[in-house]
């Protein structure tokens, strides 16, 4: 939001540097590519922010898959993975401190929604005196109970694209993974990152204005949706994301966030075995919740 608009839909933009502007590339091999550019930011509170972000795209094989996630793969199964590792530096000549806001590094998996799809993110189990509420689902609204099934350690989540909600879980609560399940397609959706001390806290991405703006959500959801009354949804879509902690940097220093994305189809079979390991939930499960 720039300075002096509304925290409302209207208002909100996406910056040109990660919409339209194109990027150079700087490597490229069979497998991957890097991309880089430079860019000026300026955040609500009209500070600057003079940035170089470095971007490269990396596809897996399926050994590496199996050696990142710590599991077998099944002979059966068929796997379209990938990393992103993201860099963003602070190229100019004054330090980004947390009074006048700070940036972080935001990847948003967009996905094809379907009646069929549930978000699942297991999470720490613990007393909200030490690790604070199980999950904010405040970001748009609360989320209504057919949309949103929170247990002691695990949320379900629609991803049918046809109502708005955001949801998130802490840092404090994050296992470092998230997933969906496509039951018509019998896809099974697995994303990762880098779990990363934060001295500075997250980013805190609610609109409005903040009395903890450095306690943000580490992993978030979202389901697509009508925006405003009268309108049509975005995509539709829904979204696994992932943030890195608030990049409190001085000149010439980088915040380095690297998210992993995995794509799975197979025999309900093979696929159970993989959201039990990973994601502590069976298939079963998934497919009960709602």
């Amino acid at each position: 939001f720039l300075p002096g608009t509304k925290f409302e839909f209207t208002d909100w933009r996406t910056p040109a540097v990660i919409d339209t502007e194109a990027f150079e590339i700087a490597t490229q091999t069979e497998s991957s590519v890097t991309f880089k550019h430079n860019a000026k930011l300026v955040n609500y509170s009209g500070a600057e922010f003079d940035l170089g972000i470095e971007r490269t795209v990396k596809l897996l094989s399926s050994g590496e898959v199996s050696k990142l996630l710590g599991v077998e793969l099944g002979g059966g199964l068929s796997i379209v993975a990938y990393e992103t590792d993201n860099k963003v530096s602070n190229v100019g000549e004054s330090a980004w401190k947390p009074e006048t806001g700070l940036l972080s590094i935001w990847i948003l998996g967009m996905y094809n929604p379907s009646p069929a799809t549930t978000v699942v993110i297991p999470f720490k189990q613990g007393e909200e005196k030490k690790l604070g509420p199980r999950v904010n689902d405040s970001y748009f609204g609360k989320i209504p109970t057919d949309y949103l099934k929170i247990e002691d350690d695990r949320l379900f989540f629609r991803g049918d694209g046809t109502r708005r909600g955001k949801l998130g879980v802490s840092p404090q609560r994050s296992l470092g993974i998230a997933g969906s399940y496509d039951a018509a397609g019998q896809v099974l959706n697995i994303v990762t990152y880098n779990v990363q001390e934060a001295p500075d806290g997250f980013v805190n991405s609610m609109w409005e204005l903040q009395k903890e703006p450095y306690m943000g959500d580490a992993i978030n959801s979202y389901n697509d949706g009508s925006p405003e009354p009268g309108k049509p949804p975005l995509g539709p879509f829904y979204e696994l994301e992932t943030s890195s902690p608030a990049a409190a940097l001085k000149p010439g220093e980088t915040m380095r966030h690297v998210q992993r994305t995995f794509h799975i189809h197979g025999s309900e079979e093979e696929l159970n075995k993989l959201s039990k390991d990973l994601l502590n939930t069976s298939i079963d499960d998934i497919k009960a919740a709602f």
